[in-house]
């Protein structure tokens, strides 16, 4: 759902109560229900494997939504899984979000986000700087890993049951993607 003829900013963000799902996109305020719990089980399963992988590697943070993560004053949005580098861990303000993109950022497909993930985050994402964009489907049990080519992505490799994910980003990172799905 989005409010048309308003144009609002991560000001206009802040005053939101915390118990709204809410992402902010070229200014337009957009909400979504709570989500599913196959899709609280996958993000819970890629959130443990990936804090696991990080902290053993030392290689920075993990978090899941909702974190606000702060592109720009007209541009805040909740990565469903998210991880930012060692080096680049000063985007963290410890009251207040990431501000800057995270190095990735994973969304777990719905109905009711489906579009705004594959279309508007896409764009954004390839825009502000993620290294790295999964898009996971839970439909088709595939997970599509996406790279930076210019400001966009395009698809690095499609994973689905039965193969090993891996990430460019985190050499190292192998997780069966039934795994993932066991719902």
């Amino acid at each position: 759902m989005s409010l048309p003829g308003h144009y609002f900013t991560y000001e206009d963000y802040k005053l939101m109560p915390e118990d709204k799902r809410c992402e902010i996109i070229e200014g337009d305020l957009l909400m979504t229900p709570s989500p599913t719990f196959r899709h609280q089980a996958i993000q819970a399963y890629l959130i443990t494997r990936l804090f696991s992988f990080v902290q053993e590697n030392d290689l920075g943070r993990v978090v899941a939504a909702p974190m606000d993560v702060i592109l720009s004053p007209e541009n805040v949005v909740q990565p469903d899984v998210l991880f930012i580098a060692k080096e680049r861990l000063e985007i963290i303000n410890q009251t207040g979000g990431i501000h800057g993109a995270p190095d990735l950022a994973v969304e777990i497909l719905a109905p009711s986000t489906a579009s705004r993930d594959q279309v508007l985050k896409r764009k954004l994402y390839g825009r502000f700087g993620v290294r790295e964009f999964w898009i996971v489907d839970p439909d088709t049990h595939t997970v599509e890993i996406l790279m930076p080519v210019g400001n966009s992505f395009e698809t690095w490799q499609r994973f689905t049951v039965g193969q090993s994910l891996a990430s460019p980003l985190l050499p190292g990172l192998s997780i069966q993607l039934g795994d993932i799905f066991k719902v």
